[in-house]
């Protein structure tokens, strides 16, 4: 089994997804989470690659969200599409990352990132609420690479 098999299990990964539909419920935005072993190249650039690849920069309103996880590099980036970026108050970022971080240290990954996930959601519903022409733009599946 690797490492991103053995990060979380199928249940943290269910109560993750689960997170992931309570965060948008309220909002137009869209959040994912990816996993994978380690980058290649800088775990930003990794993060802007990841949200590429998932379409995340093809949301209409620019307000996607992404938790990218580097397992055996044990480092994550929290990207927001331009639209999000835009709105969000100065610091809301590392106010985030500081929140998983701290899980992250004492191995708490799944509550890291469901905490991670909601504050995302908070913000998107702020700034992006759920209008009733709103659809679920993107999958909220847990991707691996």
């Amino acid at each position: 089994m690797s490492h991103v098999e053995e990060f979380l299990t199928a249940e943290e990964e269910s109560d993750i997804v689960e997170a992931i539909v309570e965060a948008e419920k309220n909002t137009s935005g869209e959040i994912r989470v990816h996993i994978e072993a380690s980058a290649k190249i800088d775990h930003f650039s990794r993060a802007q690659q990841i949200f590429h690849f998932l379409k995340m920069d093809n949301t209409k309103e620019g307000n996607g969200v992404l938790i990218y996880v580097a397992v055996d590099d044990r480092k994550f980036v929290i990207y927001g599409g331009q639209g999000i970026d835009r709105v969000v108050p100065k610091g809301f970022w590392d106010t985030t990352k500081d929140v998983i971080a701290s899980h992250f240290k004492k191995g708490n990954f799944k509550q890291g990132i469901t905490e991670g996930i909601l504050m995302a959601g908070n913000e998107l519903e702020a700034h992006f609420p759920w209008d009733h022409d709103d659809t679920n733009e993107l999958n909220d599946a847990i991707s691996k690479g």
